[in-house]
């Protein structure tokens, strides 16, 4: 490809609105261009790299067993209804009406007509195991979209969804994409963690995030320390004391009683004017459970978890209470909240058992109360691990300790057992002539995500540095002076001879000061420049520099081919 004759407009300046590295590069770069909110143009070198990610997911997908297709983008309201999310998705779901005034979606997912398909087509379990997959463009109405690609409103997803006839045929699918995966992100080069996480709006019983590892993450994870366990900190459980905390001593507890901290809500405001340190607080959180309020109790210096309190609720759906109803169920404004005299269910965190002489809120505005002890001045109906995990908390399944990265979510694998198939009516004929329904997974990647987390986790001050199998050029060739013939033809005749061999070579043929080619060629991120000018042209030589080296080889013209083929059949 000749850079004259391609599409690759590079900016000298950074985009006004970019706040990640790869937005500003993708864009920098010639790749993306902005059309609305969250909705992107993908220019040709952007979609080759799109291309590329594609690639090593189809070829992974197929090993797998997977069998492609295409689905709609748009959907019928009534799939969604049958499974009740036309109302559970919100104002994600962008609703549109045909002209006859009936009601679609633009889909941000694809259980609902996934399933409709197989119910009609797969009627015996001698049909199953079956994955099928697709490689298409979603929409989700996002309130902020932001960062480039990483958390658009339009983007290009692999969704797969398995079906098996029962519990073990399902985790045996869902273990093939849980390898396919890591197979994936692998040969993108990328360094990532499979974590346990949440299964949020798709629902199903267990599931996995694949998290790329870069400062830049939206998401934290915690890894332990000795085991292969790890989590997304939304999930991450913390082991549960070993053992119960011995009975308090109720003639050396201290006095209840009430403290004025006028205007004083935070914990650091109630501490400081205490002088006691954070840990020695209880948080009194108002919660709105199933719409029902319930009070959860972390220590000072910890988080709650909405998910955590959620999951050990057995509940559907959890949220912080408003202003009103929290002054209702306590007589406080918010930040004087305690457990004391509290007419509702109260959930504690696990660290609050050990907890004496505690702080509190005092159920009354601009006070607190000092000397809180359970048992004797409020009483706790279900101990949990609700709060959130952070770094050096205990595993819970070695006892081993956490470390904290940040992660960016690349792919995410649910099993998600019937939840679709019972609500959807799609069933099989069993061994024994038995309507049963299918037994669901689901498995998406996000393309244009993937390609901006290498970004991330590979660049430098310069501009991208792309893993061999992303890059949209095998080799960017830098002809000094385009106006000397003689570096024009042994350019042209390199450029010739790599493409031949199978590599694809961008020609760097612009009238353009050396100043700004090599620039270009650094934000471009290609893995090997080759630079021809008249000082090493002259003893047969050119510049081969790769781009994560600051060396620079000397190398002949016609040794040339042989280190491209070297460089890219190298592991790393």
């Amino acid at each position: 490809m000749f850079y004259s004759k391609s599409f690759i407009p590079t900016l000298k300046e950074d985009p006004a609105d970019a706040e990640l590295i790869s937005h500003r590069f993708m864009v920098r770069a010639g790749m993306i261009r902005k059309l609305a909110a969250g909705i992107y143009n993908y220019l040709p070198l952007g979609m080759e790299v799109l291309r590329n990610v594609e690639r090593i997911v189809r070829e992974e997908m197929n090993r797998a067993g997977a069998i492609e297709l295409v689905m709609p983008a748009i959907q019928p309201r009534e799939l969604w209804e049958e499974t009740g999310r036309w109302d559970v998705m919100g104002k994600e779901l962008l609703r549109i009406k045909d002209r006859n005034d009936r009601n679609f979606c633009f889909g941000p997912t694809h259980e609902e007509v996934i399933t409709d398909i197989v119910r009609h087509e797969i009627r015996s379990y001698r049909q199953l195991p079956i994955n099928l997959y697709q490689i298409q463009t979603k929409f989700r109405d996002e309130i902020r979209p932001r960062f480039g690609l990483m958390r658009g409103r339009e983007f290009i997803m692999k969704d797969a969804y398995s079906f098996d006839a029962d519990e073990a045929g399902a985790e045996k699918s869902y273990r093939a994409m849980y390898d396919a995966y890591c197979r994936i992100f692998s040969r993108c080069g990328l360094r990532y963690r499979a974590v346990e996480a949440d299964t949020g709006a798709i629902g199903g019983s267990f599931s996995h995030e694949f998290m790329v590892l870069a400062d830049s993450g939206e998401d934290m994870v915690l890894s332990c320390k000795k085991c292969d366990y790890a989590a997304n900190a939304e999930l991450a459980e913390i082991a549960a004391p070993e053992a119960e905390p011995p009975s308090p001593d109720v003639s050396a507890m201290g006095d209840f009683k009430r403290v004025e901290t006028p205007n004083m809500r935070t914990v650091e405001e109630v501490t400081g004017f205490l002088g006691v340190t954070p840990d020695l607080l209880i948080k009194t959180i108002v919660m709105l459970v199933d719409s029902k309020p319930v009070a959860a109790l972390v220590r000072g210096d910890h988080e709650v978890n909405p998910i955590k309190v959620r999951n050990a609720l057995g509940a559907g759906a959890v949220e912080m209470a408003d202003a009103a109803t929290v002054e209702d169920v306590t007589n406080a404004p918010v930040g004087f909240a305690g457990p004391h005299g509290l007419n509702i269910k109260i959930i504690a965190d696990h660290a609050i058992r050990s907890m004496t002489d505690a702080v509190v809120g005092a159920n009354a505005a601009d006070a607190h109360m000092t000397g809180a002890n359970i048992g004797r001045d409020f009483n706790v109906d279900i101990y949990a691990d609700i709060r959130q995990a952070e770094a050096g908390d205990r595993c819970p399944r070695c006892n081993g300790t956490f470390d904290e990265y940040r992660g960016i979510e690349v792919g995410h694998v649910f099993m998600l057992g019937t939840k679709y198939s019972k609500a959807m009516n799609a069933t099989f004929l069993d061994a024994d002539g038995k309507d049963r329904p299918f037994i669901m997974g689901c498995y998406g990647i996000g393309i244009g995500r993937t390609a901006a987390a290498a970004v991330e986790q590979y660049h430098d001050e310069k501009g991208i540095i792309w893993p061999k199998l992303l890059t949209p050029f095998h080799v960017y060739i830098l002809p000094v002076n385009v106006k000397n013939e003689e570096i024009n033809e042994a350019a042209t005749k390199m450029h010739d001879e790599l493409e031949d061999a199978g590599f694809k070579v961008l020609l760097d043929d612009r009238n353009e000061r050396a100043g700004v080619k090599f620039a270009d060629a650094d934000l471009l991120g290609i893995p090997i420049r080759i630079t021809i000018g008249s000082k090493h042209l002259g003893q047969g030589n050119v510049e081969l520099k790769e781009r994560t080296s600051k060396d620079i080889e000397i190398v002949p013209l016609g040794d040339v081919l042989a280190e491209v083929r070297r460089f890219y059949t190298e592991d790393g």
